[in-house]
């Protein structure tokens, strides 16, 4: 997707807040260039859970599509922002991507409802591929069944969901475990960021 005004206004306000003395030389840096990431959302996102991840990783140099259940505009819950779904999981294939990023607000458990997102993110993290998700965003991977025996965080407020799939809750802000890469909340943004861009480099 073209980085538009606000994805601008964002990744500059990140760069500059977050990264402090490092923000220079994150503008002219592209470590990500020639990588793709999905990001899956649908209405009721959550704006900062979804547009700083994004803002961050095109600003490395990153391609990002915004995938969902259909293509269309869809609303933050948590403000008027709305952003556009570029393709349906049905258009796309998981081996076209090097991250899936699973933002968190009310969207979560709308896509989990739907068949082909669930098959489309099991087949996606079977195949090892990078997963990020944050906040309420481990709903999908709870249906999609793939976090048993793995460590994990999300927001305290699923983490009994996350436990009776099989999976390890930790209270922690950014947790990594294999491919999957996990923050509670939007306080967590910066550590979730750059744990994202740190796992993709090592690709």
């Amino acid at each position: 997707m073209k980085l538009t005004g606000l994805l601008s206004l964002v990744a500059a306000l990140f760069v500059a807040v977050a990264l402090g003395p490092h923000a220079a030389h994150a503008d002219t840096a592209k470590p990500l260039e020639g990588k793709k990431v999905a990001v899956m959302i649908t209405e009721g996102f959550h704006d900062g859970e979804t547009l700083v991840p994004m803002a961050y990783l095109v600003n490395r140099g990153a391609e990002v599509t915004v995938i969902g259940i259909e293509p269309g505009e869809y609303k933050a819950y948590n403000s008027d922002i709305t952003m556009t779904v570029e393709k349906s999981v049905t258009q796309v294939a998981p081996a076209d991507f090097d991250l899936l990023l699973i933002p968190g607000g009310q969207s979560p458990a709308r896509l989990r409802d739907n068949d082909y997102v669930v098959a489309w993110t099991r087949a996606y993290f079977e195949a090892d591929g990078l997963t990020a998700a944050i906040c309420h965003g481990p709903q999908v991977l709870v249906r999609a069944g793939v976090i048993e025996g793995r460590t994990l965080t999300c927001v305290g407020g699923i983490s009994d969901e996350v436990t009776e799939a099989g999976g390890e809750y930790v209270d922690q802000s950014v947790v990594r475990d294999g491919n999957l890469i996990t923050s509670r909340v939007p306080g967590d943004l910066p550590a979730f960021a750059e744990a994202i861009m740190m796992a993709m480099a090592e690709e």
